[in-house]
């Protein structure tokens, strides 16, 4: 596997929640350089040493409500 993704939305009691796409992998954290760290972590946990990603991708969204 070389790459991992993750799609990375705001949180609605704050900070980020991250889902991996294709594997049973969830983190979140308060703020984007935690959950980098705890992206890193999560999927080190969730392959065997040598079988895991060389790269993980982030694909953060933001919704907006606005008035019209």
């Amino acid at each position: 596997m070389s790459e991992i993704h993750f799609m990375v939305e705001n949180a609605p009691e704050g900070g980020f929640v991250a889902r991996a796409v294709g594997e049973d992998i969830f983190t979140e954290a308060d703020n984007l350089e935690a959950l980098h760290v705890q992206v890193r972590d999560a999927v080190n946990c969730h392959f065997d040493e040598g079988h895991g990603p060389g790269l993980i991708r982030l694909h953060i969204t933001r919704e907006e409500v606005f008035a019209a």
